[in-house]
């Protein structure tokens, strides 16, 4: 039987569940629906699987005035009858190409678009082996987030609301066959609520919904002047890097930017021009389309300034949605940067390996524990939470027997099963050094006794103007000498009810709950394999001493560097070198920039992280059998025939390929691929003048 006849019949036929099985979804709640039990259950009984908690009516999407956007006669349907070939994710599509709906959820778009630039951090929200495939489908999908604390499990149908002619009336892709992006927003708004809970939101949000990470948010009106370090230490690391333009009326202005929008941050690149450097960010609107009309954008002349190989590399002139910017005018056109770290390695220059994480769950409880913010009135804010913070001193360097970084976040959580019911209150949190006398004196080592009143009067907060923020996290850093600190999480007002969330960063910490009952703390050591900040502090003073390497210089940096990060005697030749340059030498010099170095960098440890996993009998080398393998772990994928070229071309007598060959080799593939994603108009050819030509095949 053909398989989307059978589809079909499976569609139409769905054997109605049990009473037993219908009385247990009922009293399911988010957290207890069992994914690997509920796909075997419908494999099992030849079934789709409907989700009673999430179900395909009106009520998953919203009582509001979503609702008043919906087309007359709204529909739900499963992937498979929109689409002979429905495609749940391809690993072969660097973006996913998305495009808002009806929706306001530009703020999830835009976090969902950033997330993608990380296939591992991706993969833990979207859970693999997922697919259309007839064996492993059952019309049933997971996906795990970051609840308040928590990873998440959610399920859901596949069935998705589309209107009469068949389209998706929310998140679609231009790839009209891909259903992750609308498969991901059901999940997220079932989270949520509802759709219609997903309208109106902060990209910070999304964010560390996604990651469990720490947010980092920058005005740009006050944006610090190495601005360009901060974004280049970002890209290099593992951070998610989304950006918000200021309120409007207007929705979309004349120079092609959409007032109170959420865009993703795809890349940065300086530039060699005529005059001299340009600094420039890649943007993308996650409406798919409508783009930024001032210099650098698809059609600005800019371009012309540009060596031919650098333009080909970076103009892409398309209404897709994604256009570049100067740094400059992003400055000015922009109001908010924010910055998604797994780590808060970014905001430390102390040197060392091991962060500590601390979290703590809390509430503000009207008369007891709601103190509000601090007053001259001073009557209520001691009632507030308290936590004992103990600095220590972390890794014994010189620096930290002085001071020691501390990130502190604070999230508010909200008790409503819909996101938008929830009051939003401001929330901020202060910081006080406990002095030693005091502690003494009081028993406050040993007794867990809460702060009096009088504490808070006759001292003051190392914060002396904390942020109160109506948003759904405020974050901020100290450094704090190691001692005895006390923590208060507050609402801006007294009486305001709501459960939080409280995590500390540092290197080493205590953190505990005084006079109160105390939430278990969860703590763990979070390692940087590769300790980026120890070698991004290297290459940028060896870079200050060369800021242009030649290839005799590059060899050296290389083969220090990768001998002592990895010690498995891999060594790059003069002509390995040679090819890594002409590939990566984008404005045409002979030379490499530290910016170049880093994109280099960050490919290197890629590639060594997928050649250790496909070299199955750890021969240091790839086969013939090896290399499509690796190839397609990058997400680039080749025939047989060009394959086997590959081998012969860049292999052994043995047709055996060496990391040093499968990096020359991989360099040139992504570049030869990117530029042609680049110039093609219809994904089926390009054109280039001769000089374009002779640039593209003879120098790279």
């Amino acid at each position: 039987m053909p398989f989307l006849e059978w589809v079909a019949r499976r569609i139409k036929k769905q054997p109605r569940p049990s009473r037993r099985k219908r009385i247990i979804q009922k009293l399911s709640s988010l957290h207890q629906q069992d994914y690997q039990t509920l796909l075997e259950e419908c494999l099992k009984k030849n079934r789709l699987f409907e989700d009673e908690n999430f179900p395909a009516d009106i009520k998953s999407i919203g009582t509001g005035p979503l609702l008043q956007k919906l087309p007359q006669k709204l529909q739900w349907k499963r992937p498979h009858e929109l689409h002979k070939t429905p495609v749940f994710f391809d690993a072969n599509t660097k973006h996913l190409a998305l495009c808002q709906g009806l929706i306001g959820d530009c703020w999830f778009l835009a976090a969902l678009e950033a997330l993608t630039f990380h296939q591992d951090i991706l993969s833990r929200v979207v859970q693999e082996n997922q697919s259309f495939e007839r064996k492993k489908y059952a019309g049933i999908f997971h996906f795990k987030f970051w609840h308040f604390g928590k990873w998440v499990d959610v399920v859901i149908d596949d069935r998705l609301p589309v209107n009469e002619a068949g389209q998706l009336v929310f998140l679609s892709s231009v790839c009209k066959n891909l259903f992750l992006g609308a498969l991901l927003e059901k999940a997220y708004a079932k989270l949520c609520g509802s759709y219609e809970d997903l309208q109106i939101g902060q990209v910070s949000e999304a964010l560390v919904d996604f990651t469990g990470g720490v947010n980092i948010t920058i005005k740009l009106t006050e944006a610090p002047p190495d601005l360009w370090d901060i974004l280049t230490r970002s890209t290099y690391s593992r951070s998610l890097i989304c950006c918000q333009t200021h309120l409007g009326k207007t929705r979309v202005l004349e120079n092609g930017l959409v007032a109170s929008h959420a865009y993703t941050m795809t890349g940065i690149r300086k530039v060699t021009c005529k005059h001299g450097p340009e600094y420039l960010v890649r943007l993308r609107n996650p409406w798919g389309k409508v783009e930024w009309k001032g210099d650098w954008s698809d059609r600005s002349g800019k371009w012309e300034l540009l060596s031919p190989k650098e333009k080909i590399l970076l103009h892409r002139n398309g209404d897709d949605g994604e256009f570049w910017m100067t740094l400059q005018d992003f400055k000015t056109h922009f109001a908010n940067l924010i910055i998604c770290k797994l780590t808060p390695d970014l905001l430390s220059q102390e040197d060392g390996k091991k962060w500590m994480s601390s979290l703590q769950f809390g509430r503000w409880v009207k008369g007891v524990t709601a103190g509000g913010r601090l007053s001259l009135l001073m009557d209520t804010f001691w009632m507030n939470p308290q936590y004992q913070l103990k600095v220590l001193q972390g890794n014994g360097s010189k620096r930290s027997l002085y001071s020691c970084s501390v990130l502190v976040s604070l999230i508010q959580k909200h008790n409503s099963k819909h996101r938008n019911q929830m009051p939003h209150f401001h929330i901020g949190f202060y910081v006080y050094k406990v002095g030693l006398i005091f502690c003494v004196c009081r028993n406050y080592w040993d007794d867990n006794k809460r702060l009096p009143p009088e504490f808070f009067v006759q001292n003051l907060p190392l914060n002396s103007s904390p942020v109160f923020v109506n948003d759904h996290e405020v974050t901020q850093d100290f450094r704090l000498p190691p001692g005895v600190y006390v923590i208060v999480p507050a609402t801006s007002e007294p009486h305001q009810e709501s459960e939080f969330l409280l995590r500390i960063f540092s290197r080493k910490h205590n953190l505990r709950e005084i006079g109160g009952n105390s939430s278990p703390v969860l703590s763990k050591e979070i390692v940087d394999k590769y300790d980026d900040k120890i070698w991004d502090d290297y290459f940028t003073k060896y870079f200050e001493q060369h800021p242009e390497i030649n290839v005799v210089q590059l060899q050296r940096l290389l083969n220090m560097a990768w001998t002592n990060l990895q010690n498995n005697g891999v060594w790059f030749s003069l002509d390995a070198c040679r090819s890594i340059l002409a590939v990566l030498d984008f404005n045409a010099t002979g030379t490499l920039s530290i910016q170049e170095f880093r994109s280099l960098w960050k490919s290197l440890l890629h590639y060594q992280k997928v050649f250790q996993k496909k070299d199955t009998y750890q021969t240091g080398t790839l086969g013939l059998e090896e290399l499509p393998a690796a190839m397609k772990e990058i997400g680039i994928s080749l025939s047989d025939e060009v394959s086997n070229l590959m081998v012969l071309r860049y292999g052994d007598p043995d047709l055996k390929i060496s990391f040093q060959s499968f990096v020359c080799f991989m360099l040139r593939v992504e570049f030869i691929k990117e530029a042609f994603c680049n110039l093609t108009q219809d994904g089926k050819g390009i054109y280039l003048q001769e000089y374009e030509w002779m640039m593209m095949t003879l120098y790279s």
